[in-house]
Parts: C-alpha cells; structure tokens; sequence
C-alpha cells in the first residue's frame, strides 16, 4: 500500500512557500500538490487519517461479482445483468482548497463507484432542467416521455402469440406512475411500480415480509422516501428519452470534458437495457452498480467532479451546472431530510456524519466509495472501499487535522 502525503519537504528542512487563497481549478493531466501545512493542516494527524483508511478497508471481497451474489444478488431476480470488475486496495485523496494535500492506494485505478453513479445521473436531469429540455422538477415526468422501443436482437413482429400486446414500453403509464414527477424521481419519494430491465420494483430491497410483495398500497409520490435501484434506472431511461442520445456523452461534453477529467472513465448500463431511438441502437445505463454495470473510474476524476459540486456548478469561472439545481439538489428532502437529489447525502442535524459540519454532504455508494464535500472548510475527501463502520470515524480524524 503506497502513501503519498505531502508533509514530507517540512521534516527535511525546506521551506513552506505560500499558497493563495485564490480557488484552483485543476487543468487536464495535472493536479497541483501541496504541504499539508500550506493548506492550514496539521501533517501528523492527517497522516493518522489516511493510516485509519488504509487499514480499514472493507471487509467484502475484491471479487465484485462473488461481492454481489454475497449480497444484492441473494433478491428475488438479483440475477447480475452487467458488468463487474474485480476492485483494487483502499484508496483515497484529500483535497484542500483545490489542491492534493494526501493521497492513498491507487487513485488513477478505474474502479465501480456504485451508487456515486447517481450523483452522475442527477447531473444529467440538471443539465436537461437548464438546457430548457425539462421546464420545471415539478412537471410531472409523463409529460416529457414518449413511448419506448426496447431492443432485443432478432425481435419479430409475426409471432402470433404476441399478437395484440404492446411491443413498447410506457413508463408512466398508469394512474399512479402518471403523478410522477421529475423531482419524485430525484429524492426517491415517486414510488414507481412496474417492471423495469426484468427488475420489479418490489424485489429491490424487498420487504421481511413476503406477503406484502405484491399486496401492499401505493404511497402518494412525494410522500414517502424509498432507495430503490429500479426507480433510479427509470429516471435514466426517462432523461435518456429527453436527451434523445446516450448519457454518457451528454455528461462527457458538459461536465466531464470540461472539468479535465481523464478519458478513462465508462457508464454502463445492462445486457438487456438497449433501446432505439431516432434509428440509433442506445443503451440505457444503470444509476450504480446493483445489479452490476454503473459508473467506472478512478479517484482524481471522482475528486473533480466533487469540487465541481463544491463550487456549485462553476469550474474556473464557468457555470457548467447551474447554482438553482445544485441548491435544491443539497435542500433536504422532507420524507428523509438526509436525503437531497439522488446521490446527495446530507448531513441535516448532523444525523449522517456526527463528527462532520451540517453544512456538509457526499456522493455514496456501496464498497464504501465516497466523495465528501465540506464547504466550511473546503474539503473534498475521496475514499473508496472504507468499511462503513469506520466511515464517520475517519472523517472526524480529517477534520481534527484542520487548524
């Protein structure tokens, strides 16, 4: 396990230049690395936060496809359907005011990121909101979705026990799924139900009690707060719909490219999860990587798009996300006020993180992959694959080296 931490030049005896407090952006291919103590950090006990998330690394194997059957994959239809990649060691980055103060592991590794996946699929509805492709969070999603035809190669339309049955789909079709709207699907509060990508949305985290699978009563949308990977792909495949070409490119031109991140990261989505559209075969990607697939990539592009949220939504005097969507993407959601857009946790009566401000936030996903935002002190904490025990833990030990 390699350690970088950037106290070494004060113990051989060379000076401390000083740094500006200007905001620093970094430029593609380079990320300016400073001295703990030049960015007001106390070098010896941040080197005690980074030794904790080396040697707390999560428990669950690096083989992330046996991960998965340990878990996710024991569910009613938690067959994977996308891809996995055996991960890599604990690894992480600390940056304060732009620059790199500590970093850990292999941070230039592509690795899934889960669930922070989420966070990148929010972008893409923000990006949508302020292009003018989606008026308002609050129009109800049916009325920007067209009718959808899944791709399956060497589909027929002769069949004659096919006759009669719709050959697409409609997401919001319903009494129930047409109230939906888009910022029902942000905060998890919509309560679609239906079947997506071979996926109920009951068997997502089912209940105890199999009796209420199919039984229990629909919640009003906005009501009631659900983490449901269903409900996430539902929102990718509707923004897909809206954008009318792949996720991935949209981010890539509008916030990837533009924050200098590498040419290494890739979204994925699901074998089955493939849909026509303006005669392009496209495939919907997924919100994590439940059922595998997800968002691929390593830490330093992981920590850009962090300080990305960090200075909401402007990069180097750009707005690339506009500061209205970052703002209701960090209001708590009212069914679960640690909660904000999908995948902003917050840290509202500082119930997430006990050791952290309330002010603060992070994108989350399961191994534990984090991107912890601290505004107050100007903080983007990366960590990946950090025992979730040890989570809240290991931020306190980062934020008792600010001075």
């Amino acid at each position: 396990m390699t350690i970088w931490l950037f106290c070494v030049q004060l113990a051989l005896g060379y000076a401390i230049s000083s740094v500006a407090q200007t905001e620093y952006f970094p430029p593609r291919s380079e990320w300016e690395r400073r001295l703990p103590q030049e960015m007001g950090l106390d070098p010896v006990r941040l080197r005690s936060a980074v030794e904790f998330a080396v040697s707390n690394e999560a428990r669950t194997p690096r083989n992330l496809e046996l991960a998965h059957y340990q878990s996710f994959g024991r569910e009613p239809y938690g067959e994977a359907v996308g891809l996995f990649k055996e991960r890599g060691p604990a690894t992480g980055l600390i940056i304060r005011r732009g620059r790199i103060v500590a970093e850990w592991g292999e941070p230039d590794r592509v690795d899934m990121t889960f669930s922070v996946t989420k966070s990148f699929l929010s972008t893409t509805v923000g990006l949508a909101y302020d292009h003018g492709l989606i008026r308002s969070l609050q129009d109800r999603a049916a009325l920007a979705s067209a009718m959808t035809f899944v791709y399956h190669p060497g589909q027929r339309f002769d069949k004659a026990e096919d006759f009669g049955k719709p050959r697409y789909l409609e997401l919001f079709a319903g009494e129930h799924n047409s109230k939906i709207t888009w910022e029902h699907l942000l905060r998890q509060t919509s309560d679609w139900e239906g079947t997506l990508w071979g996926k109920p949305d009951w068997a997502d985290r089912p209940d105890r009690d199999n009796s209420t699978w199919l039984t229990r009563k629909r919640n009003e949308p906005g009501n009631v707060y659900e983490y449901n990977d269903v409900r996430v792909n539902v929102l990718a495949l509707a923004a897909l719909n809206v954008w009318r070409k792949p996720l991935p490119q949209v981010l890539k031109e509008f916030i990837m490219d533009e924050i200098g991140a590498s040419n290494t990261w890739r979204w994925y989505g699901y074998e089955n999860s493939f849909v026509l559209i303006d005669g392009q075969i496209i495939q919907s990607v997924s919100g994590g990587g439940h059922w595998g697939g997800g968002m691929f990539i390593n830490a330093y592009d992981m920590a850009r798009f962090g300080l990305l949220t960090l200075r909401r939504g402007k990069w180097n005097g750009r707005p690339l996300l506009s500061e209205r969507f970052i703002r209701e993407a960090t209001t708590p959601t009212t069914a679960q006020p640690t909660y904000g857009f999908m995948n902003y946790f917050l840290n509202t009566g500082k119930a997430y993180l006990k050791s952290a401000p309330e002010s603060a936030y992070a994108h989350v996903g399961n191994g534990v992959n984090i991107v912890y935002v601290d505004p107050e002190n100007d903080l983007v904490v990366v960590a990946r694959w950090l025992d979730q025990a040890k989570l809240d833990e290991f931020v306190g030990l980062v934020l008792a080296s600010v001075r």
